[in-house]
């Protein structure tokens, strides 16, 4: 981490950028893996361990993959890759599904948990902002799984005047787009349909498509309701995103790229590439309702997934044939239908157990198997009950009024003299606060420089962004080496300075600066 840091500060980090990234995210994932515990005592414990602590692990997992193919370094990589996937798939993914699935077998009643249930989405999160007068927008991503809107929060918290709380939900299962969709829309009674379409059907009305979920939403709120999708909003200019929020009360915005990438086999190898743009453009969407005088947002999502960089084997399959079993519609990681055959691979729930209406039977392959299926992809799939597939996140976002962004401070620490006697001189600067969203690192340039401005030292980029709570990893020490022109300034005051470059330009701030005096015996020997 300490050399990332140095070199971050090179004349050729940018050109190595996502390769020294792709190093640290593989390193903090490794780190992080060997201090986790990865037991489970019940279903509540693992939602609670999971959202605290182990979805960090799939997130550092993410970003190490994206990086590695960023960089363009494959080759360079492959003995850490190599260790990244193995860890992952079989000391991770693996075994916490394994011991969550135990948890699983056992549940006749799902959604019964400590955390909210998706959907009661719109009754618990949306109607007490409705029954106050407020109008509200909800954006819904597809497949943002909740190690995503964890990066998705801090990035929020981190622009200015914007505050964000996140909470985990529940996704309803099969964790898959039309049944997550449903959940979230306002609803009495959930069906699925009896053909192989799989429509899903919210108090007797079609859910599939914008113009019907509107319809849901206009009855449940007496018309002054929205659906549309991201494309159609990031296309308005500001009187039409204006003239939506004063004709309506709720606006569901749905956005999908990462579901899109990944659900395609071709294009699933992506699916990483896919969340770093959909973080980028969910923040333009916000950006974009906040200007628009939307004051109240929730950003969420229908399910998450599962994804392995690797390819996958034999043993990822669940060995039984399922081409034989008569059911209405089959998946990689589910099956819907009536009469279906019991097997000991699968976990079977009727609708009533899974927490929706009419007598539709569900089976999900356990753990993180995948069923066979010609043409699919098996490396990005959802459906299924494995925590990295049904917890889901709520962001609240809040609008404030004035600037709550600060940098971190910098203070010079004083040795027991303020004399330079020798060619180098090595100084301990400190950082006052520890970086977190709303307090941003810093990036100064320091340097010893005469009475008349003359720099008379070797000149360093210093970077402040050290995240602990100690004092003491927050300092930083810095070795300066004089150069010949010191040589003529024997017993006169010098000034260590440090400076910050002004955003957007070459020109460079003084931000801190301390006096000494050189005095030295001999003359230097280094000469620049």
């Amino acid at each position: 981490e300490g050399l990332i840091r140095q070199r971050k500060l090179s004349h050729w980090y940018k050109k190595y950028m996502d390769l020294y990234q792709a190093i640290d995210y593989g390193a903090r994932f490794i780190k992080s893996l060997e201090e986790a515990e990865l037991n489970i005592e019940s279903m509540d414990d693992g939602l609670t361990k999971y959202t605290n602590y182990w979805y960090l692990l799939d997130q550092l997992y993410r970003k190490y993959i994206f990086h590695t193919k960023q960089s363009g370094q494959v080759s360079m990589l492959k003995a850490l890759s190599d260790k990244v996937e193995n860890l992952y798939s079989n000391n991770y993914l693996l075994p916490v599904n394994n011991n969550w699935q135990n948890h699983i077998d056992q549940c006749d009643n799902w959604g019964k948990t400590n955390i909210e249930f998706q959907r009661h989405f719109f009754r618990r999160q949306v109607c007490p902002f409705l029954n106050d007068k407020k109008k509200m927008f909800v954006i819904i991503s597809d497949a943002l799984r909740y190690e995503i809107g964890h990066e998705l929060h801090s990035r929020i918290r981190q622009e200015d005047r914007f505050d964000a709380e996140i909470t985990p939900m529940l996704s309803t299962l099969p964790s898959f787009t039309q049944l997550g969709m449903a959940s979230l829309l306002p609803n009495k009674e959930i069906l699925f349909s009896d053909d192989h379409s799989t429509t899903v059907f919210v108090d007797g009305k079609s859910t599939q498509g914008t113009e019907n979920r509107s319809k849901i939403l206009q009855d449940a709120v007496k018309g002054a309701a929205k659906a549309m999708r991201a494309d159609e909003l990031m296309g308005m200019n500001k009187t039409e995103c204006r003239e939506l929020f004063k004709e309506h009360d709720v606006v569901y915005v749905y956005h999908n790229q990462i579901d899109a990438t990944g659900d395609k086999k071709e294009s699933e190898g992506r699916v990483f590439d896919a969340v770093e743009d959909t973080l980028e453009e969910l923040i333009k969407i916000i950006k974009k309702l906040v200007a628009a005088n939307a004051t109240n947002l929730l950003v969420t999502s229908d399910h998450g997934f599962i994804y392995q960089d690797r390819v996958l084997e034999d043993s990822d399959f669940l060995g039984a044939d399922i081409t034989g079993i008569d059911a209405l519609h089959r998946d990689r990681r589910f099956l819907l239908g009536k009469g279906l055959p019991q097997n000991t691979g699968m976990k079977s729930l009727t609708a009533k157990e899974a927490g929706i209406e009419g007598d539709m039977e569900i089976q999900i392959p356990k753990s993180i198997n995948r069923l066979r299926l010609k043409g699919s992809g098996s490396r990005f799939v959802h459906g299924g009950a494995s925590l990295q597939e049904v917890v889901i996140p709520v962001i609240k976002i809040h609008k404030k009024r004035q600037s709550d962004v600060s940098k971190v401070g910098i203070d010079i620490l004083g040795g027991s003299t303020s004399f330079i006697t020798t060619g180098q001189f090595s100084v301990t600067f400190y950082q006052a606060q520890q970086v977190t969203d709303k307090v941003q690192s810093r990036t100064l340039r320091a340097g010893i420089y005469s009475k008349d401005n003359e720099l008379i030292s070797d000149s360093h980029n210093l970077n402040f962004e050290f995240v602990s709570g100690n004092p003491r990893e927050r300092e930083l020490k810095i070795r300066f080496v004089l150069t010949k022109k010191a040589d003529d300034l024997n017993e006169q005051e010098v000034y260590l300075r440090i400076e910050e470059q002004e955003p957007g330009t070459a020109y460079y701030k003084e931000y801190k600066s301390t006096r000494y005096v050189i005095r030295r015996s001999f003359t230097s020997d280094f000469d620049f």
